[in-house]
């Protein structure tokens, strides 16, 4: 008989494409995985794995039994939602996907919550990008994602996932004590170009509505510095070498010579909590949309 376990660990690999991202995923080390696999292969006398440069590739017997393996858990998934909401508390793992500032912002107190309230569940935090989320709820990677979108990139989900609204994150441009926007109490488009801009590297949403902001105004912006970590950006920002625009959730407490300056109309981030629809009558997946929601007004900036 198959081992589930090494079932799961093959899953992984087929999702994150490498051992090492898979060990991130499921908790374990790369050495832990790739002994799963091992193991897995002597079970079915098949390789399901292949050297591919510095990295390993599935067979196309690893394809199809990893196929087969995302099946049999999402079977599991049904079984253990089933009796979970038979036993009406929350049990067993949770894993939730969030992006960087959710992690940071937002989750802490959630996982906190959980712990408390329902010592039988093992809630897990797993930070990923925002535009991977569904996917990896999709495929059974994560059991909840808080993700989020802007005006300019709707969040459509997916056939196949509930989601829920958490809440609208409002984002200001900061800018250096003694800028010439230091003293403005409040800022408007026209406001924007003809500045050196801080912003995150392209294929991110912040840097896609920078851009189509201040080319609306018939200017061209000035991305002189391209960085994805916020911290990294409020350094820039008091370092006096330009302007960012930021979210305020998970920002944190503004460093000295940092001036946050509303901007209007309020660009908005709006979060969401992703879900399978198989895992919606779960009472681990409503406590924690429940604890989102209540903690979404004591979140920190």
């Amino acid at each position: 008989m198959l081992d589930l376990a090494r079932l799961r660990a093959l899953h992984a690999v087929s999702v994150h494409g490498s051992v090492s991202a898979a060990a991130v995923a499921l908790g374990y080390t790369p050495s832990a995985v790739s002994q799963a696999v091992t193991k897995l292969e002597r079970e079915t006398r098949t390789t399901l794995l292949e050297r591919r440069g510095r990295g390993v590739a599935l067979t196309d017997e690893g394809r199809h039994l990893a196929a087969t393996a995302r099946q049999l858990l999402a079977l599991v998934e049904q079984a253990e939602t089933e009796l979970e909401e038979r036993r009406g508390r929350p049990a067993g793992r949770l894993v939730v996907g969030a992006f960087a500032s959710a992690a940071r912002g937002l989750l802490p107190g959630v996982l906190a919550r959980l712990g408390s309230d329902h010592p039988a569940l093992d809630a897990r935090l797993l930070e990923v990008d925002p535009h991977l989320s569904a996917d990896l709820v999709s495929q059974g990677v994560i059991d909840l994602a808080v993700t989020h979108d802007w005006d300019i990139a709707p969040l459509a989900a997916p056939e196949g996932l509930e989601r829920a609204v958490i809440g609208d994150d409002r984002c200001d441009v900061l800018v250096p004590e003694g800028h010439p926007l230091a003293g403005r109490e409040v800022l408007d488009r026209t406001d924007l170009p003809h500045h050196r801009w801080i912003c995150q590297p392209p294929g991110a949403v912040c840097h896609d509505w920078l851009v189509r902001t201040l080319r609306s105004t018939g200017h061209e912006p000035d991305l002189a510095y391209q960085v994805a970590e916020n911290h990294t950006h409020l350094a820039l920002v008091a370092a006096g070498l330009g302007i960012t625009l930021m979210p305020r959730l998970g920002r944190g407490p503004l460093p000295a010579g940092v001036r946050a300056v509303p901007l209007e109309p309020v660009p908005v981030r709006r979060l969401f909590a992703l879900w399978r629809t198989g895992a919606a009558r779960r009472p681990a997946i409503t406590e924690a949309v429940r604890a989102l929601h209540e903690q979404w007004p004591l979140r920190t900036f």
